[in-house]
């Protein structure tokens, strides 16, 4: 029997969630509340105005989600109550470490460390008062840091597989949920039929083969989403300009130290966002750090000036999209062209993968099917390259883009264009 639900949540995407006590004690922790404070798609709102929905309510879903294939896996006697608990938390907890803008927040740590939010996430669950929550209730905070990042080895392979991965419970959530809240329509598939088909086959997450289809959809939503909201050009623009902005004030707020996990509990979007937009000092870094988060917040916007599909399989054009010194040598180079000052130009390239990667952050190569019924039941490896509408998307989307400032459009553009005819991109 599982735990006794002591509270609801009314949720626009999942209906009720139904609350644990140890749940309802974490979502009233200050770090998970905290997520109501940060968007979900960082600055999408101003091009979509319903995407206002944050972390928070990701996080309740994402929990939700968790529970409904712990209880599929369960009839197979595959997850006992104490696991599906464990599994249900580690959902809750997955993005308690997102910065400001959610992975915005992350461009910014790139230049200063190696740290992911995932590894805050698993510092607040160890030493903050998350930590004491669980231990109240009879949990490790140990083992459920790992495992709120898909990173448990003491666990079965399909515990970390439900928390991130191509079956996750985080994917299942955040497509219908971004779909919901930006109006796009590409988000909305037949994710409880994919959950019902959810079975373990050598200790990983396997999906019954007529349920491929579904999740075939599931894919290809996520690359729909990918082009229509995640990677928009609009969009892009406006997350540029945060990211800027916050390189360029990074010492001035010191936005990117982490020693006091009290401090970074009130990084939020709009106490960023003010920090920025009422900065102090005459170096040119900082009043450009504020025009920025001005420009941001009155949806003065950055220009997509230039926009082409490349393929990054080239090893030269590769590069371009894998080193972030090399977009800025190109950055210059455009910018030396244009006559423009470099911190006017921005090259903008995607770098999440076309479909997600797995649990141990690899390709997803390919899926397990289960295929059969009684004695005649068996598993499958189904590369995702031998799925024909998956396979056709699978690696990243090849597009670069050149923004800059409207005053500055026709230069950069005349010069963009000119730098990449050059022999280095042909």
């Amino acid at each position: 029997m599982s735990p006794r639900p002591v509270a609801e949540i009314r949720d626009p995407v999942h209906g009720y969630v139904r609350l644990t006590e140890v749940e309802r004690d974490l979502i009233d922790s200050p770090f998970v509340q905290r997520l109501r404070r940060i968007h979900q798609l960082a600055g999408s709102y101003l091009v979509y105005p319903g995407a206002v929905h944050t972390r928070f309510e990701h996080v309740v879903g994402a929990m939700h989600v968790a529970g409904q294939i712990a209880e599929q896996l369960s009839k197979e006697s595959m997850m006992n109550e104490e696991q599906s608990q464990e599994i249900r938390i580690a959902a809750l907890l997955h993005d308690v470490g997102h910065g400001p803008f959610s992975h915005m927040f992350e461009e910014v740590l790139a230049g200063k460390s190696d740290i992911s939010h995932e590894e805050i996430s698993q510092r607040i669950v160890r030493e903050t008062s998350v930590k004491d929550v669980l231990t109240k209730n009879g949990y490790s905070a140990k083992k459920l840091s790992s495992l709120a990042v898909g990173k448990l080895d003491t666990c079965p392979p399909f515990m970390n597989e439900i928390i991130a991965g191509g079956l996750s419970a985080d994917m299942m959530d955040y497509l219908p949920r971004d779909s919901y809240f930006t109006g796009v329509e590409y988000g909305k598939v037949d994710v409880q039929r994919v959950i019902d088909s959810l079975q373990v086959s050598q200790g990983h997450l396997a999906l019954d083969d007529a349920a491929l289809y579904a999740f075939e959809a599931l894919l290809l939503a996520r690359y729909e989403m990918f082009k229509a909201v995640y990677f928009h050009r609009t969009v892009r623009a406006a997350e540029l300009m945060l990211v800027h902005a916050m390189k360029l004030a990074d010492d001035a707020l010191a936005l990117s130290d982490l020693s006091d996990l009290d401090s970074y509990l009130e990084l939020t979007d709009e106490v960023v966002l003010y920090r920025l937009a009422t900065l102090k000092g005459s170096a040119p870094s900082l009043r450009k750090a504020k025009d920025l988060a001005l420009d941001f917040r009155e949806r003065r916007l950055v220009k997509c000036v230039f926009e082409k599909m490349m393929q990054r399989k080239d090893p030269v054009v590769g590069k371009l999209f894998a080193d972030e010194a090399t977009r800025k040598d190109v950055t210059a180079e455009i910018a030396k062209a244009a006559k423009v000052d470099a911190v006017h130009v921005y090259i903008d390239v995607p770098t999440t993968p076309s479909v997600p990667r797995t649990y141990s952050r690899e390709s997803l190569t390919e899926v397990r099917l289960i295929k059969g019924h009684g004695s005649r039941k068996g598993v499958e490896s189904v590369p995702i390259d031998e799925l024909p509408l998956v396979g056709s998307i699978a690696g990243f989307m090849d597009v670069l883009r050149v923004y800059t400032t409207p005053k500055n459009r026709a230069s950069v553009e005349r010069a963009a264009t000119q730098v990449f005819k050059g022999k280095r991109f042909a």
